[in-house]
């Protein structure tokens, strides 16, 4: 590759084991963020953070029930050529395999999982489920706080905001996910006019954005225990965070497969209405693949029966 034009690059992502791919486009449609993300035919088009600055990518998932790999293409910036526009490539590539899970012990939470009578149905019903992860942690954090007591759909609306906002244009009429430091530096009083959240949530989301800009990184916390579990206290020592979003956020940002939300609501309605002390207990014996389980029950009551998206 040679710098001066925009080249067209393409990378084919091979999935050890068949990926459950309906139940992730309707995930990753559920979740996109009005301004940064779009899909249309099994095709999630998104923002990505690299050294060289955020770009614009289509992550390929097909149109069929399951697929074996996916494609991702994006356009190299002008004037990244040589070493730098095939690094630039792979880290793209390599975001998009840890935030779909591609390379996930999913087939050892599976067969884990199957034993029991509860989840069994469901993980033979979607073999290859991958628990979605983050494409930066910064952004997702900043999104489960703003998820925190309402709908899915409303918690998108705050964010498309955000970005309306303080987003910076990276191409293909979309743009990146505002910078810790960007939201640090407007306040909780600007945050909360842009985006129409409470001023308390203005300002758990300014506490936290303060604290990313001051150094609190998430996704180095990412497979790593003791870091993980360092960046989980932080959080919960930020104020308006409690344990549902410092356990999304260890879930989907530092992949712990055993995180488990026990008061999460759509969860206790798929485990049948039970409680926060009752959903804890019955995952006691799903350890430690808890957030694999998780996942399976949020899809069956959620994403199994969705519109496909765009078609």
């Amino acid at each position: 590759m040679s710098g001066g034009t925009a080249v067209r690059a393409e990378r084919r992502l091979a999935v050890p084991g068949a990926l459950a791919a309906a139940p992730l486009r309707r995930f990753l449609l559920a979740h996109a963020l009005p301004g940064a993300e779009r899909h249309t035919d099994g095709v999630h088009t998104r923002t990505f953070p690299t050294a060289a600055g955020p770009v614009v990518a289509d992550v390929d998932l097909g149109t069929a029930q399951r697929c074996e790999q996916v494609v991702v293409r994006l356009a190299v910036p002008e004037g990244v050529g040589g070493d730098a526009a095939d690094e630039l490539v792979e880290e793209v590539a390599g975001r998009v395999r840890r935030w779909l899970d591609l390379d996930g012990p999913h087939e050892a939470a599976e067969a884990a999982l199957a034993a029991d009578p509860r989840l069994a149905g469901l993980v033979a019903a979607r073999p290859g489920l991958r628990v979605p992860r983050a494409v930066a942690g910064a952004e997702t954090a900043v999104c489960t706080v703003l998820g925190q007591q309402v709908s899915l759909a409303a918690a998108r609306t705050f964010a498309g905001r955000l970005i309306a906002a303080w987003g910076a244009p990276v191409g293909a009429g979309l743009a990146a996910f505002p910078t810790p430091a960007a939201l640090a530096a407007a306040g909780p009083d600007a945050i909360r006019a842009a985006s129409g959240v409470t001023g308390a949530r203005a300002r758990t989301v300014h506490a936290l954005a303060a604290a990313l800009a001051d150094g609190l990184d998430l996704d180095a916390a990412a497979g790593d225990a003791r870091a993980a579990a360092e960046a989980h206290a932080a959080l919960l020592a930020l104020p308006g965070i409690g344990p549902w979003t410092a356990d999304y956020v260890a879930l989907r940002v530092f992949g712990d497969s055993d995180a488990f939300l026990a008061g999460d609501l759509v969860l206790r309605r798929a485990l049948g209405g039970v409680g926060a002390k009752e959903a804890l207990a019955l995952a006691e014996r799903w350890r430690p693949w808890r957030g694999y389980a998780l996942l399976h029950l949020w899809t069956a009551e959620v994403f199994a029966d969705a519109p496909e998206p765009g078609r």
